[in-house]
């Protein structure tokens, strides 16, 4: 179960009541890689494996799933041995709900560039949006982030939801790598804003495109641009906000006068 019913005192004008609601659950995980501690994480209690899958290549604790010798999960600590000894951070790191991310300072010009030929009509990227919001844990609890990943013709390959937005795009990355998907020919949707984190996971997961309901940052639109990641925000009923890369939304080049 995903959240808990837990007492209240509703308030309703001058009327106050007892009465229960629905609050998302909240667990700590402990990693280890080869022995050593290397993370703990505020995160939802499903989808453990592939955060923790995501979380380790998307930090480029591994290169490939064919680093992962094994990953065992018993409670609140999934334990993972690599086929590299030396494939462990160099201090603990803390991920907390609210934030997810975990790098403090993004160096654009170490990241991989995107290489893909993806382009999509607006079509399909107000449809994916659409949903990956339709969430039942979303309406019942009003406390979880959504992320969809989905694949070039607008097909829903896995919708994660977590408390926390890079939480959930680690899970999408990691179902990904499980299943054998070239993130080349998908495309990444957010309930939440797209920040530097989110854009540093998506060019080392070779993600060429990243949607949001929400808005972005300054950081994020840089690092973007440099690493060729198309980021669109604001996709609400008809409208949304391209702000890199417009090349891949099928039309956008018009605006430009470049078609």
């Amino acid at each position: 179960m995903l959240y808990r019913e837990l007492p209240i005192i509703k308030v309703d004008d001058e009327t106050f009541a007892p009465a229960t609601h629905p609050v998302v659950e909240e667990m700590p995980l402990s990693v280890t890689v080869n022995g050593r501690h290397t993370l703990t994480a505020m995160t939802s209690p499903a989808m453990l494996r592939e955060f923790v899958v995501g979380y380790l290549y998307t930090e480029r604790i591994v290169k490939d799933l064919q680093e992962i010798e094994s990953i065992r999960i018993e409670g609140n600590t999934a334990s993972v041995l690599t086929k590299n000894p030396y494939s462990i951070l160099t201090s603990h790191k803390t991920v907390l709900s609210g934030c997810g991310g975990s790098t403090s300072f993004l160096d654009a010009g170490r990241l991989p560039a995107i290489r893909s030929d993806l382009t999509l009509p607006a079509g399909a990227i107000r449809a994916a949006t659409k949903e990956t919001l339709d969430s039942d844990l979303h309406r019942i609890t009003g406390g979880i982030h959504l992320v969809g990943l989905f694949d070039g013709e607008g097909k829903a390959i896995r919708i994660a939801e977590d408390i926390g937005r890079h939480n959930a795009l680690d899970r999408v990355i990691g179902h990904g790598l499980l299943a054998g998907i070239d993130f080349s020919w998908t495309f990444a949707v957010s309930s939440g804003r797209i920040s530097s984190e989110m854009v540093r996971k998506c060019l080392v997961a070779n993600i060429p495109v990243i949607v949001s309901r929400g808005a972005t940052t300054t950081t994020a639109v840089e690092a973007a641009e440099a690493g060729g990641l198309t980021i669109i925000g604001f996709v609400r009923s008809k409208k949304m906000n391209i702000y890199t890369r417009w090349e891949r939304v099928r039309g956008a080049s018009q605006a430009t006068g470049s078609e």
